[in-house]
């Protein structure tokens, strides 16, 4: 198959959220360009991260999507639980399946910046995730963290966020390190509704 066929296959596998079958038919694309032995995995629907849609355009919460998202129902948002002060949501990009972040309702920057209550529900929250998703996949580690700051690397630093991502052993293999791409086996929204139903057993 062409890269061009392959361009084709890869946007309608990426639009449906499966795999390239004989339901899709492949289109050649007129083109110029020199084959080479290189595979190219097509990923339309990041194009909305890079151009950095969805981040809030300044400090205030009415830009926030953070915020925005709390409205929305459980489904929708990829929310997984919510608290009295803090909730539990899927990341829309996620490094591997289930990571998830917990924040506060609140917007609020710095970690300094929470009140007592909420970083006790914070951590509270935290725990639970991590029991949750032990439960449902078998996570042998996790990592855990905020990026305090655009300079430290946070991608929406006017929010607060904790990323809990789980880790299992052989997880970074070739595909990230080498061909930088994440293969994710279950979209969001089943990934939701599984640790969202272990959320109220755990």
């Amino acid at each position: 198959m062409t890269d061009a066929g392959r361009e084709r296959a890869g946007d309608e596998a990426c639009r449906g959220g499966g795999s390239v079958g004989a339901e899709s038919e492949l289109v050649e694309q007129d083109g110029v360009g020199v084959d080479d032995a290189l595979q190219r995995l097509w990923t339309p629907h990041r194009l909305a991260y890079i151009k950095g849609e969805n981040k809030a355009e300044d400090d205030q919460p009415r830009g926030c999507p953070f915020c925005r998202l709390v409205d929305l129902d459980d489904e929708e948002a990829l929310i997984i639980a919510r608290g009295d002060g803090v909730y539990a949501v899927l990341n829309l990009y996620p490094y591997n399946p289930g990571h998830l972040m917990v924040l506060p309702y609140r917007h609020v920057a710095d970690y300094t910046e929470l009140t007592q209550d909420e970083t006790v529900e914070v951590a509270e929250f935290t725990q639970r995730a991590m029991r949750v998703i032990r439960s449902v996949s078998g996570a042998h580690g996790f990592n855990i963290g905020m990026n305090q700051g655009v300079i430290a690397g946070a991608g929406i630093a006017a929010h607060l966020h904790q990323h809990l991502v789980p880790r299992w052993g052989g997880d970074s293999n070739f595909m990230p390190v080498i061909g930088h791409t994440k293969v994710l086996p279950q979209l969001l929204a089943d990934t939701r509704i599984l640790l969202a139903d272990a959320w109220k057993s755990v």
